[in-house]
């Protein structure tokens, strides 16, 4: 028997047989793969903006699903497409985390999934 469990969210589309959407261990920590600002449709909107609500929001779900929730969220990282918009993500991000904040990493990637503005996963602790 496993002493790590992996998890899917059914709100969000369906994570490739090749990862999960999270995993938890048998102390209660938990690990979200990284959710980009796609909607439960697979439909990925215009702008880092939006990218950055529904990928916070896909989170959000994911640690649900998982049994958290931001409060108990240890460290975030987040990859960029553009540094450039680092000012932007973080006025969703201010309204959105509760405070204290977490641990953070802000990183430029090269290139993400699909194309995209902005990828997000955090670690968090069970409730």
């Amino acid at each position: 028997m496993s002493s790590v469990e992996k998890l899917n969210c059914p709100a969000l589309p369906p994570a490739k047989h090749i990862y999960s959407h999270a995993t938890k261990s048998a102390s209660g920590i938990i690990f979200c793969s990284g959710q980009i600002g796609q909607d439960a449709n697979g439909k990925l909107p215009d702008g880092v903006e939006a990218q950055c609500e529904q990928a916070l929001s896909n989170l959000s779900k994911v640690l649900e699903t998982a049994g958290s929730d931001w409060e108990h969220v240890m460290k975030v990282e987040i990859f960029l497409k553009r540094m450039e918009d680092f000012d932007k993500i973080n006025v969703i991000y201010e309204k959105t985390l509760p405070s204290p904040k977490p641990a953070r990493t802000c990183i430029q990637a090269g290139k993400l999934p699909r194309d995209c503005d902005i990828e997000i996963q955090c670690m968090a602790v069970a409730k």
